[in-house]
């Protein structure tokens, strides 16, 4: 079975989509996963502009390519985050960050993220990847140690953000894969499991498989694929 190879466009956001939709065409890609930053896709435009979404369309047609994905990592993260600071201000849109209020943020980027389901299903896409974000990472990752009450309130945390949104992305039809990262709430084998666990296992929850990195944190990506196969509904290489 070929799988569709695609060029994600997050780390070419610099670039005008029309250039790098030409490029990746003129490189033989079968497709783009966008990003939603730069001015490759507003989400909440992509939603609700009919213009909007057909420029999109035609610009990939014009290049021969489809969208088999489209990726939200930058507002994801701050849905969960704590603390919210300076460093979101400079990955965030003017609209998301606003004046910077934190729990103000982390509403307005889960709003983001509801629209990000419905652009992704007006697309015809099924895969949204992207980041949670974390309200204890700060915590798992540094000394001194975390209480099991902490951990577990910030499993709550994410869940009782995150649940809203997938609800929107079940009445879409779309699902989201978090790519298991450092600074997610699942960033290895047993955050992962944990993950989904919080969250009932959500059927539009799943995982977006980069062995990149588990090679960063020294963890074994073969066994994690090996027994996450069936929650894995993405990967980045």
């Amino acid at each position: 079975m070929t799988r569709p190879i695609t060029l994600f466009t997050g780390q070419w956001a610099d670039l005008p989509f029309e250039e790098v939709a030409r490029l990746a065409g003129e490189w033989g890609f079968d497709g783009l996963e966008i990003a939603c930053w730069g001015d490759h896709l507003d989400p909440r435009r992509a939603a609700e502009d009919d213009n909007y979404l057909q420029g999109r369309l035609d610009i990939l047609e014009k290049n021969n390519l489809q969208v088999f994905a489209i990726a939200n990592h930058l507002t994801g993260q701050a849905v969960c985050d704590d603390p919210i600071d300076e460093r979101h201000q400079g990955i965030l849109s003017a609209e998301i960050w606003g004046d910077g209020d934190p729990e103000g943020v982390r509403r307005r980027a889960a709003e983001s993220m509801k629209d990000t389901a419905r652009a992704a299903a007006r697309l015809g896409v099924k895969t949204v990847t992207g980041f949670t974000g974390s309200s204890i990472w700060k915590a798992v990752a540094m000394f001194p140690p975390a209480s099991q009450a902490m951990i577990d309130a910030g499993y709550q945390d994410f869940a009782d953000r995150w649940n809203p949104i997938l609800d929107v992305f079940e009445e879409e039809g779309v699902r989201f894969a978090l790519e298991v990262h450092p600074s997610e709430i699942a960033y290895d084998y047993w955050t992962a499991k944990r993950t989904l666990e919080a969250i009932g296992h959500r059927k539009s929850f799943g995982l977006n498989f980069d062995p990149s990195h588990f090679i960063w944190q020294d963890l074994d990506p073969v066994m994690f694929l090996q027994d996450f196969a069936e929650h894995i509904l993405h990967v980045h290489v």
